[in-house]
């Protein structure tokens, strides 16, 4: 099958991948496997270093102590791309280098055992932007002692980068600063089915797609590898976009975070025109001001997974301030999402259905596509859990708001929601799933 995209330079972006054929909603445009990737330092004994599942009990590597694996079976297929870094980590332990040391280093011996895969990116590492000559000196700063951990930790194995032991190394990634630079400038996140960090990830080929805040593309993670999926039609020659950052914010927060991430002062439809600004920040700032300044206490919270006391915090903001706050204010929007998610945690499904009734008619009046926001198909666990417990008891109808909300937040849903309904008719009934089927397919993302 020929391929969906290819490279060219964008007008004004510089490199980027255009459509060659017609994509269709929801229809898979490119995978990848990571050049190089690591588990987060802070998941690094709940998640599996090989396949990136979570699980209880995780085996862990007798010599480094750090890496973990599902079964031995994990450990072996992992073994090739972790014998070296284990070395590493165990001649630098008690200390642990950051995620992005690692990466780095996963990078370098990864360049160092080419493989065929890497050899047909559509982009080299060589390529990849720093961004040194636009960053500030306290970024530098940083990144240089982000350096000298990365040489101090692959010294083990790699004495000097600069040296005649690293010359199969592009010049470029000889430099610890400019491969840091480089590394953290052009990694991915890896998330996992609830949306959750779970480490990072290089992805050559997809470090040229462009950003957009109205994208026309989402990146979806099945363990570590990268799916790229259209949340609309797409023409032959259409540029590929996605976001490189949260949309559900204001104008300014968004190029202000784009401008300091990534370097550059988005000047897309979304932005220029600052259309869902009013609405966004609707109501006088002093009532919602507080809103926005618990936020990133309660984004940690959720980081941590302490659903309760997410919860605890999201009710006690929404029940006090948040009810002088219109329902359209994206600081309230976000904090009655974070209420959700720590309901269906927590198993409190009523609750998480009011939840979901509250936000829905937002959500339809913020985006312009059915589907923008992404839930992997792991998720729908939670979903199913709720049909065959106490959501039996609650009126098919706000079942049904519930279950289009999270349709709403699905790039790839129809195995999932096919499954979901053929194991579930005996619980929703037919005629609920007969609705249920026909937004599927108003969702037109069968491919």
């Amino acid at each position: 099958m020929p391929p969906k995209l290819k490279r060219f330079v964008s007008p004004g972006k510089g490199n980027g991948l255009r459509a060659t054929v017609r994509i269709r909603r929801g229809e898979l445009v490119y995978s990848a496997e990571p050049l190089a990737c690591c588990v987060s330092n802070k998941l690094a004994r709940d998640v599996c270093h090989h396949c990136f599942s979570r699980r209880e009990n995780l085996l862990r590597c007798s010599q480094c102590k750090m890496a973990r694996y599902c079964n031995t079976t994990c450990q072996k297929q992992a073994w090739c791309g972790h014998k070296t870094e284990c070395k590493c980590l165990k001649s630098l332990r008690p200390r642990v280098p950051t995620d992005s040391v690692r990466l780095a280093a996963r990078l370098i011996f990864a360049l160092l055992s080419p493989s065929k895969s890497s050899s047909e990116e559509l982009y080299t590492l060589e390529e990849h932007e720093s961004h040194l000559s636009s960053m500030s000196e306290n970024k530098k700063q940083g990144l240089s002692q982000l350096a000298s951990m990365l040489e101090l930790y692959v010294q083990q194995e790699v004495p000097d980068l600069a040296q005649e032991g690293a010359s199969a190394l592009p010049p470029s990634c000889r430099d610890p600063l400019s491969l840091i630079a480089k590394v953290t400038c052009n990694c991915f996140t890896i998330s996992d089915g609830e949306l959750q960090e779970i480490g990072v990830g290089l992805y050559p080929s997809l470090s040229l797609l462009n950003h957009d805040c109205w994208p026309n593309c989402v990146m979806v993670f099945v363990g570590t590898k990268l799916q790229l999926r259209a949340v609309r039609d797409i023409n032959p020659e259409e540029e590929l976009t996605i976001s490189y950052i949260e949309t559900l914010s204001s104008t300014e927060e968004r190029r202000r975070q784009l401008e300091d991430q990534y370097h550059f002062t988005c000047r897309c439809q979304h932005c220029d025109s600052q259309d869902k600004d009013g609405l966004m920040l609707s109501g006088h700032k002093s009532t919602w001001d507080p809103l926005k300044e618990a936020l990133p206490r309660l984004e940690g919270l959720k980081a941590e997974s302490d659903w309760q006391a997410l919860l605890e915090g999201c009710s006690h903001l929404l029940s006090t301030v948040g009810c002088d706050v219109s329902d359209e204010n994206v600081y309230k929007l976000r904090m009655t999402d974070m209420a959700a998610d720590a309901c269906i945690h927590l198993g409190h499904w009523e609750e998480a259905v009011g939840y979901g009734e509250k936000t829905l008619p937002v959500y339809r009046s913020f985006f312009r596509f059915c589907i923008q926001l992404v839930m992997y198909r792991e998720s729908f666990s939670s979903v199913r859990m709720m049909h065959t417990s106490s959501l039996q008891a609650v009126h098919g109808s706000l079942l049904d708001v519930f279950m289009l909300h999270i349709f709403y937040r699905l790039t790839h849903a129809c195995e999932c929601l096919c499954s979901c309904l053929h194991i579930n008719k005996h619980v929703l009934g037919p005629l609920t799933c007969v609705k249920l089927s026909f937004k599927i397919d108003n969702l037109n993302c069968l491919s």
